[in-house]
């Protein structure tokens, strides 16, 4: 894509509003601007960060084994009425009506309507385990919207929900969950502690939060340090058992601020690390808090009705991108991980106008694809240049100026270390296809 073409409003000032690194940066590099309180419209790049992460949760989610569906982002009153849970959530739930006067909710989340779609399509043990999920927009109406993306009121999430016979099978649904969740972030570039959690008003009796370690975290987390050196689990075969796997990460001490246990933590001495944390998931075994108020059964083996047990899974796809910067800037801007990056090459001419200049841009251009990169064509003085891609954070930047040009090299820069170096134009070529 040609920058001269391209929709990004970048701000040379930090707008007042934003506390936080991450929310500064989204508004100064053009990814987002507020639309109302805590309610964001996303512009190009912060559109097609968000999208690769997006498709990142969705293979892993595929991997193992769950389907994805959409469900609605209005939702029927009634649901939450059989469920229990629609005058007990609280004022974070939007609450309408429709012009028949019956009411309806902006979904804050998706258990009873998902468990009514499972209640009146599966009948039989012989159907199950079923996980679905889907990425969905949801809205919960913070009292303080605050921090961008981290604390909106509008925001995208990914949530699944399983169905088994028994508690065994749903355990070993929520592990299939629990390592899928250690292989997403691993692969967006993150490092996440799996920390055990309250299980809040999702409700259940066995929960993890997903910490992503960041300077800035919202909150202060303890973990032996093995968690942070652990590999992440490859080759899962997710019909297997993968309780070893669990047990090998939870048996590592880990807990946030609110919950850890000082007598355990003083045992650790130097394998004790503390640092801040950020939530990005959050998964939940709940067996049959909704399944038994509205009647999602099945037939069993011996022929009895069998209530199902239940799960949910979490993960905050808009406020990954948030999280992320948190995790992975510096004073001059953003640094993207190859993984997310919105384009991996940021090439800028030095000097466009300039026959030769322009000449060497355009052939890189076409053979590294414009779907690769964001070439930064304008009019304008290098330094600005320079600026804005430090600012935007793509992983490789490309320079060439007319005195490169006559050299046959170009300047290749990696963002994320800052090392600079003169190659020939084909050894540039030749590494960025690595």
């Amino acid at each position: 894509m040609r920058l001269s073409r391209y929709f990004l409003p970048t701000l040379k000032e930090t707008p007042a509003e934003a506390q936080i690194v991450s929310h500064r940066l989204m508004l100064r590099a053009g990814l987002i601007r507020q639309h109302a309180a805590g309610i964001y419209t996303w512009l190009p790049l912060g559109f097609a960060v968000m999208k690769r992460i997006e498709q990142i949760v969705r293979e892993e989610q595929n991997r193992a084994g769950a389907q994805e569906v959409l469900m609605p982002t209005i939702q029927s009153a009634d649901l939450w009425r059989e469920s229990g849970r629609y005058e007990a959530y609280g004022k974070e739930m939007l609450r309408i009506k429709d012009r028949h006067e019956r009411d309806l909710l902006y979904g804050p989340t998706n258990e009873e309507v998902i468990t009514d779609v499972f209640r009146s399509c599966i009948r039989s043990y012989k159907d199950l385990p079923l996980n679905l999920y889907h990425i969905q927009w949801k809205f919960r109406d913070e009292v303080r919207p605050r921090f961008g993306v981290m604390r909106g009121r509008e925001f995208l999430m990914k949530d699944a929900y399983s169905f088994d016979l028994d508690t065994a099978a749903a355990r070993h649904s929520y592990n299939q969950m629990f390592v899928a969740y250690l292989r997403t972030f691993a692969r967006l570039g993150l490092k996440a502690i799996p920390l055990r959690a309250d299980t809040g008003p999702i409700g259940g009796d066995m929960s993890h939060e997903f910490i992503v370690l960041a300077e800035t975290g919202e909150s202060e987390v303890h973990c032996h340090r093995a968690l942070l050196e652990k590999p992440i689990p490859e080759g899962v075969d997710y019909d297997t058992d993968l309780q070893p796997i669990v047990d090998d990460w939870t048996g590592l001490y880990a807990a946030a601020d609110e919950m850890h246990d000082t007598a355990k933590e003083s045992e650790l001495g130097d394998a004790l690390v503390t640092a801040r944390g950020i939530e990005v998931g959050h998964i939940f075994h709940f067996g049959t808090k909704y399944s038994a108020p509205m009647g999602a059964t099945v037939t069993g083996p011996d022929g009895e009705a069998v209530t199902v047990a239940m799960g949910s899974y979490g993960i905050g796809v808009s406020r990954l991108v948030g999280a992320i910067i948190e995790a992975s800037h510096d004073d001059t801007g953003i640094i993207w991980p190859e993984s997310v990056a919105p384009y991996h090459v940021g090439l800028l001419n030095l000097k466009t106008g300039d026959a030769a200049t322009d000449a060497a841009c355009a052939s890189l251009y076409e053979t590294l694809g414009p779907d690769r990169v964001l070439y930064d064509d304008r009019e304008e003085r290098a330094g600005a240049k320079f600026a804005d891609m430090d600012l935007i954070g793509l992983p490789w930047q490309v320079i060439v100026g007319p005195k490169g040009v006559a050299k046959g090299v170009v300047e290749l820069k990696n963002r994320a270390t800052g090392a600079r170096e003169e190659v020939s134009t084909e050894s540039a070529l030749a590494r960025l296809a690595e």
